[in-house]
């Protein structure tokens, strides 16, 4: 019972952390976005919903991509899945769960009617256990089941702390 709570507590305290690490590096950055344009013209298309795509190692500030939007992104079921779940939703977003090796199947069907549903999806497509920049069919597999493009996204920094966030075509 104390143990549970305190599972709690911890996961509960990391989100909180994660949140607020987020937001601070947020306010301490300039960002420069690179080809937004493009990601206007896709959403300008009739309330077209659609996937972003990123890698795990990029993961960090992702929450800043669609802030303010309705986005679903799958997260593992695993315990560090839990981790970036508390963070996530912080910032409005909701997570569905699930990965290549625990319940993908179904998170991508769950995924899927959220899309058709309105909601933009988000998706790490070299999965949970690599390799690392290969991407696994899970990505094209949701796009073929919503029509929604899929949207490569990355987030990078210069060696003078210059961030950027890519859309890539």
């Amino acid at each position: 019972m104390l143990q549970d709570y305190l599972t709690k507590l911890k996961m509960g305290l990391i989100g909180i952390f994660g949140y607020l690490l987020v937001r601070f590096l947020s306010l301490t950055i300039r960002i420069e976005w690179i080809h937004k344009e493009r990601l206007r013209n896709v959403l300008a298309k009739g309330g077209q919903r659609v996937i972003y795509c990123f890698w795990h190692d990029r993961l960090l500030m992702m929450p800043l991509i669609a802030m303010g939007e309705k986005v679903n992104i799958l997260i593992s079921q695993h315990r560090d899945g839990e981790y970036i779940s508390r963070v996530i939703s912080l910032f409005g977003y909701k997570s569905i769960r699930g990965s290549s090796t625990r319940g993908g199947s179904l998170a991508l069907r769950k995924m899927a009617r959220e899309i058709r549903l309105g909601s933009h999806g988000a998706i790490t497509p070299d999965g949970p256990k690599g390799p690392r920049h290969v991407s696994k069919e899970g990505a094209i597999l949701l796009a073929s089941l919503t029509g929604s493009p899929l949207i490569p996204m990355a987030f990078s920094s210069s060696k003078k702390k210059h961030f950027q966030v890519g859309i890539v075509f």
